[in-house]
């Protein structure tokens, strides 16, 4: 027992760290044996370092979600103040913490939503979302996007159009898959009005009265940073209130600041029905998730029961810290500086566009960034297939890796989403380090 409690003392190598973890935990998204993960011992700012004291920025917010960066001794100090407080209360109670995170997060959300349901993260909002909406509307089915990423619970899995729901199909019953305005690097956008149509087809084909919600990512994350051009988001909302169904935003990652404002919503100022939200909620400090809902869908739960429960449910600590993240947005201005580097990041997006042949495209809103990357700018074929890889993406992830750059290389593309506490010297630095690894893409550009 003593030498497994040494063990514990003394610090590990990255090796061994690495070597443990895969011998004893199962990685999310891998087969186990393809597994290379970067060993973590600490992080402040918009860096993190391994043990050996390789240091990277974090050009990634880890998973779109450290938004206001590492190591806040603000957000630590009241992580601590309620453990040692009060460092449970089972969601039946009432605490102090619970309803001061409300009441904030009811002067920061949209419109008229001025409740919310906790949750442990952002696939348990979009599934409590989902719940919210049949109970409410006394529909069954949903209309979901192809080109999206809600969660991996089961009924958020069967919410998301991308592959990664395939391996848990049939999933649940009663969703509807709509096209996005975005086909793809090849086949390019819709025109606003096209892609209402669409949906409106589907609708009347499904039957307006059997759907009980729209859901949407109102900037498409990990499936591409895709920015609705104008009058799409209205033009949701209209469709919405126009079929008595309700529209849910799922700004699970697109929410608090990422985008330049409090949730990416508020650049077209619609307001939908329901509002998930999880990941810069806390910053990612501790697990947190939320449903917002406006009040007249709240109200229809005074006098019916809510079918939904979970044990942490305004978990006390989770609440602290969403409170003290949210204090830092304001005290730093964090959403400010969101649109303020946002600014110089889509410049900085364009110079690679311009002298890259390999870059094929590139969108950004605030701090929440995409690169896409082609072997021909007139065939527009991808750098890797839909759902795959190919060896320049892997070179260039290597590359990125060997240079201290963390970001996430997906199929044809790569992430430019740091924390919104980050500096332009330390956004050109990240970019000097993605100009040069472009140079292993631009060498299979054929014309």
């Amino acid at each position: 027992m003593s030498t497994m409690t040494d063990a514990m003392h003394t610090a590990m190598t990255g090796a061994e760290i690495v070597a443990l973890a895969r011998k004893h935990t199962l990685y999310e998204w891998s087969a186990q044996a393809n597994v290379d993960p970067i060993p973590v011992a600490r992080a402040k700012g918009v860096y993190f370092w391994t043990p050996e004291g390789k240091r990277f920025i974090d050009l990634n917010s880890q998973l779109m979600s450290v938004n206001i960066g590492h190591g806040d001794a603000r957000v630590i100090e009241a992580i601590a103040q309620q453990a040692a407080t009060l460092a449970y209360a089972n969601p039946f109670m009432a605490t102090e913490v619970r309803a001061r995170l409300g009441a904030k997060l009811a002067e920061v959300t949209p419109g008229d939503i001025d409740t919310f349901f906790f949750t442990n993260g952002g696939a348990e909002a979009t599934e409590n979302a989902i719940k919210i909406a049949r109970f409410f509307t006394g529909r069954h089915k949903i209309i979901a996007r192809y080109r999206s990423y809600h969660g991996a619970t089961a009924g958020s899995i069967s919410l998301t159009g991308d592959p990664r729901r395939w391996a848990a199909e049939p999933g649940i019953p009663g969703v509807v898959r709509v096209f996005d305005p975005y086909h793809g690097i090849e086949r390019g956008w819709d025109s606003t009005e096209q892609a209402l149509a669409n949906i409106e087809e589907v609708i009347q084909l499904e039957g307006a009265q059997t759907i009980a919600a729209f859901i949407l990512e109102p900037v498409t994350g990990t499936n591409g940073i895709l920015v609705p051009p104008d009058g799409y988001l209205q033009g949701v909302r209209e469709i919405c209130t126009k079929h008595g169904m309700l529209m849910i935003a799922d700004e699970v990652m697109s929410g608090f600041g990422r985008t330049g404002e409090w949730f990416a919503v508020d650049h077209w100022k619609v307001v939908p029905d329901l509002l998930c939200m999880a990941k810069g909620l806390t910053s990612s400090y501790l697990p947190l998730g939320a449903v917002g809902m406006r009040h007249h869908i709240a109200q229809h739960f005074q006098n019916k029961v809510f079918y939904g429960g979970l044990t942490y449910n305004s978990h006390p600590m989770g609440c602290a810290a969403a409170l003290a993240t949210i204090r830092v947005y304001e005290e730093d201005g964090l959403i400010e500086n969101a649109k303020k580097m946002g600014a110089v990041m889509k410049r900085l997006l364009a110079d690679l566009e311009a002298r890259h042949p390999s870059v094929g495209a590139v969108r950004s809103i605030g701090l929440f960034g995409i690169v896409e990357l082609v072997r021909s700018r007139r065939t527009r074929q991808p750098m890797a297939p839909f759902n795959g890889t190919s060896e320049e993406m892997a070179a260039l992830g290597r590359f990125f890796r060997e240079q201290g750059l963390y970001t996430l290389v997906r199929w044809n593309t790569f992430f430019t989403n740091p924390p919104l506490c980050i500096t332009e010297q330390e956004l050109r630095e990240a970019f000097a380090i993605l100009d040069r690894g472009l140079e292993i893409t631009d060498k299979a550009v054929r014309d």
